[in-house]
């Protein structure tokens, strides 16, 4: 079984945060120079929070807020599920599926070490099965 160790190791590993008493505009700004569509809140290295696109969609603009006046901590999801380095791909994808999220950030005793999105774990999966079959036919033929 796939671990999000194995998931991690693929992929370039930089931990992107704003801290709880920036603005949702600077969130934002800090996200579209990311190109990124979510990003963790942090307080003293340790996670508070997880702040999406579809926070903003939903506890911003359809509330009627100023994203230059509201603070993240006012609208981030705060104690985000985690998960840990040895949790397991199918693990993780039981988990977005059945809380209907997309990112999962990663947490090894308090500290944070990165975060997947469900592409990410789309992308490994497929990587993964593009493998097995590659084997396979290689067996197969030889």
């Amino acid at each position: 079984m796939k671990s999000v160790k194995q998931l991690l190791d693929t992929k370039q590993s930089i931990i992107i945060s704003v801290t709880e008493n920036i603005s949702v505009l600077d969130a934002l700004k800090v996200m579209t120079e990311k190109n990124i569509s979510a990003v963790l809140v942090m307080e003293d290295e340790q996670l508070s929070g997880i702040f999406t696109e579809r926070d903003y969609a939903r506890k911003i603009i359809l509330q009627g807020k100023s994203s230059r006046d509201t603070l993240i901590k006012e609208v981030m999801t705060a104690n985000p599920i985690t998960i840990r380095l040895s949790d397991s791909i199918d693990h993780c994808m039981e988990l977005m599926t059945d809380k209907h999220i997309r990112h999962l950030p990663i947490v090894e005793n308090g500290e944070v070490k990165g975060m997947v999105s469900i592409g990410d774990v789309v992308k490994f999966i497929i990587a993964d099965q593009k493998q097995t079959i590659s084997q396979l036919e290689s067996y197969i033929s030889g």
